[in-house]
């Protein structure tokens, strides 16, 4: 198992060391057994023997116990090491394969694989001990009677060959539920995102949840439902099996003749002493299989490698212009439209400008902020900056210019300077007063404790997180639109300009026509290309931008 491997590998000598104390408590238990007999079953209770017993079940007991606490916590540190390579991962990787995945995997694979994982790595002491003490015990069978364990052990493989067709349905059906979670992680975000709507429209409701999540349940029901009953019949077919190993073992001791009374009651004891952990280690097995199941889900993820730094390239930080050179980008069949494509593109953007840009919707606008800003990467073309093309290397560089605020912006509560240190508290207080919201936050040292506000507010604090981030350049995605129509002419008329003050640069998605002539350029998307508008193209937008949208 894939699984086990690289817990192996992430954690060689503390999993050696596990396997040891295992294999020292199989050999205590083996131990304790023969003492039994040697001492009770075949002197007939020998005066001395209780204290030497108790103490040897006081020892196994300590030393079972460690074995099942270094498994545990050998698994839980892989469990966290696992989970924190995996949000690293997700930090690391590019926006458009996430947005391939889609969120409800993503929070599938955080919390349902992740839980599933740790699971099994829970019951992973089960597994080998089990396994563990059942060779130990099978080993002092055979020095018993070599004869009788050979019966012994084939029916016990034919035990666990039956239990292991019953184990792959359950690894089978467990498949078919984790594929299941997705598509009811999707309803439960649903019903989440769309409450107002679904609270206003109780047919839509009501069809969402007939037809879209109970069918989601119905097949996440029947599977685990299959995992489950293959599962308890695994383990009741092993238990049952194991006590008829000990009548096949009187049977051949008594009406065959191959061993004595005393040998058949060691062999009795010892497949007693065999039965709890094996049928623990049959039940921790499919466990591990859910979790090697959610293994395997998390691989295809195909997300970044793990990389433990957190790269910040300030290479152009004096930069002067960035460029983008006949780029273009095409979404995959069936997102974003059938293949929608922009490009080719080419655009100039000197240090300074605050560039405007219109556009339809599906235009291309946002894609190619994306483009702009490096969370997409061309499929043609090239980017560059003060005339040098961005290399694989350097494209965390271009991304450590920008600061932004997307139409889907997620609202963080936390102010932060450059670098990730503190924000300047004079630069922060300035831009308190002059987006108003002095009043309007509640602070608890540098995070907003309030971020319950209206869009317009959330967008006016997103603005503040990103003038204190002092980048060069503010990417602006109709940031205006959700502001009242003073606080809207507040934004164009005396913030823009002290973003120019301070040296900004702005491109701004924006369709207020009545502000175009703040715009030192205005350009325009129309179905994936882009246009400057100059002289009497831009009076008309500037008279008019939904005409000009819609020429």
């Amino acid at each position: 198992m894939e699984l086990l491997r690289l817990v192996f590998v992430s954690y060689r000598w503390p999993f050696i060391g596990a396997v040891l104390l295992s294999l020292a408590s199989a050999g205590l238990g083996v131990g304790i057994i023969a003492f039994i007999n040697q001492r009770l079953i075949e002197v007939g209770g020998a005066a001395g023997a209780l204290m030497p017993l108790l103490g040897l079940l006081v020892l196994l007991l300590a030393v079972t116990l460690g074995t099942q606490l270094a498994l545990t916590l050998l698994g839980h540190h892989f469990v966290f090491d696992l989970r924190a390579r995996l949000v690293k991962r997700i930090l690391d990787t590019d926006i458009e394969r996430l947005e391939q995945v889609g969120s409800p995997t993503l929070l599938a694979s955080l919390t349902s694989d992740v839980r599933n994982i740790t699971i099994g790595f829970v019951r992973l002491p089960e597994l080998v001990q089990g396994v563990v003490i059942t060779l130990a015990s099978v080993a002092y069978l055979g020095w018993l009677s070599p004869r009788m364990v050979v019966i012994t052990v084939l029916w016990m493989a034919a035990t666990m060959g039956v239990g292991w067709l019953l184990i792959s349905r359950v690894y089978r059906h467990l498949k078919l539920v984790r594929e299941s979670e997705d598509a009811l992680y999707k309803d439960f975000q649903s019903a989440i995102d769309g409450r107002k709507e679904l609270a206003l429209n109780r047919d839509r409701a009501r069809h969402f949840f007939e037809q879209e999540y109970l069918a989601h349940a119905n097949t996440y029901r029947y599977h685990i439902v299959r995992a489950d009953t293959y599962h308890l019949s695994a383990g009741n077919w092993s238990n049952i099996m194991m006590l008829g190993a000990i009548g096949v073992v009187f049977f051949m001791a008594n009406g065959l003749g191959w061993a004595s009374a005393s040998v058949a009651a060691t062999f009795a004891l010892t497949l007693l002493f065999m039965r709890t952990p094996l049928i623990q280690a049959v039940g921790a097995w499919p466990t591990l299989i859910s979790a090697q199941v959610a293994f395997d889900k998390l691989k295809s993820l195909a997300l970044a490698d793990y990389h433990a730094e957190f790269g910040r390239d300030d290479a152009w930080r004096d930069w002067q212009t960035l460029e983008l050179v006949d780029v273009t980008y095409r979404y995959p069949a069936g997102e974003k439209g059938e293949g929608f494509a922009i490009g080719p593109v080419s655009l100039r953007l000197t240090r300074g400008e605050q560039v405007f840009l219109i556009g339809g919707n599906g235009s291309g606008k946002t894609t190619l902020a994306r483009l702009l800003t490096g969370l997409y990467r061309p499929m043609s073309g090239s980017i560059l900056v003060d005339g040098k093309p961005l290399s694989a290397d350097e494209w965390e560089g271009l991304r450590c210019r920008f600061a932004s605020v997307f139409t889907d912006f997620h609202q963080f509560d936390r102010v932060m300077g450059p670098g990730g240190k503190a924000a300047d508290p004079a630069l922060v207080e300035e831009w308190l007063t002059r987006l108003q919201m002095r009043n309007k936050l509640v602070w608890e040292e540098a995070r907003v404790v309030n971020t319950e506000l209206s869009q317009g507010q959330r967008k006016r604090l997103a603005l503040l997180l990103a003038v204190a981030e002092e980048r060069d350049i503010l990417l602006l995605d109709e940031w205006a639109a959700d502001q009242d129509p003073q606080f809207r002419r507040l934004f164009y008329r005396e913030l823009l300009p002290r973003l120019r003050a301070m040296g900004k640069t702005v491109f701004a998605i924006s369709h207020d026509d009545s502000y175009f002539v703040h715009a030192d350029r205005l350009l325009e998307m129309a179905h994936g290309e882009l246009f400057e508008l100059t002289g009497d193209q831009r009076e008309r937008a500037s008279s008019d931008a939904v005409a000009q949208i819609a020429r």
